[in-house]
């Protein structure tokens, strides 16, 4: 996908792209071995220069260029090629971000193993575990969970970042997370009726009262918000 993709070089527009796909150009290798690309001799020196550049970074796992030079309409493209250090996030807050307001819960979950934060717990240790992980999937992560995470924790979050909420409004679908859930056929069972509000009654449940299974209940809804 990544390889497919000339938008990351100066110069390099959707249109100037679809003009190399439509000439035989489909990836980097072709337009390295063509003799004749639609291009201005000037320009393709550019893009031949861009390209050898693109390929040292990529061989060296280093997302963060690409995710500096693309679109970020363009960064779904990163994730064949980094899928093995790809961290899904998401935060349960009690509320949008007032001065009173902090996260609850983090869910981390790489593909394999889930990670889960408390507040009063072990919030913090989240700092250091994200940067082991080159890139961040999140929903809606890009406005909501990433400032948070910065303002409320000091975390960096500088990762190469694909928000699927963009992802799949291209597609069509748009909404809420669980909105696209339900349209993609995702079940969440007994957890369908927790919704974000929720999820702030069952943290004050269990800070206020501790009730365990009212925290339970929170970390099994942010669990599967990154699984989903």
């Amino acid at each position: 996908m990544l390889r497919q993709t000339f938008c990351h070089i100066p110069g390099i527009g959707p249109v100037a792209e679809r003009r190399l796909w439509e000439a035989g150009i489909h990836r980097w290798e072709d337009c390295l071995r063509s003799e004749a690309p639609p291009l201005s001799r000037k320009r393709l020196e550019l893009v031949q220069r861009y390209l050898t550049e693109s390929a040292i970074h990529l061989n060296q796992g280093n997302s963060r260029y690409f995710a500096e030079a693309l679109p970020a309409r363009e960064h779904w493209r990163l994730f064949p090629h980094f899928e093995h250090s790809v961290a899904y996030v998401d935060i349960e807050t009690t509320g949008l971000g007032g001065p009173s307001d902090y996260i609850t819960t983090i869910a981390l979950y790489d593909g394999v193993n889930i990670r889960y934060y408390v507040h009063g717990a072990n919030l913090e240790a989240f700092v250091d575990d994200i940067e082991a992980y080159d890139l961040l999937v999140t929903y809606n992560g890009k406005t909501f969970d990433v400032p948070f995470l910065r303002d409320y924790l000091g975390a960096r979050m500088e990762h190469a970042h694909i928000d699927l909420r963009y992802v799949l409004a291209a597609l069509g679908l748009k909404g809420g997370l669980k909105q696209c859930e339900r349209a993609l056929g995702i079940d969440r069972e007994d957890l369908a009726d927790v919704d974000g509000y929720f999820a702030v009654l069952l943290w004050y449940d269990f800070f206020n009262n501790g009730n365990r299974r009212a925290l339970e209940t929170l970390l099994a809804y942010n669990m599967l918000d990154v699984i989903n």
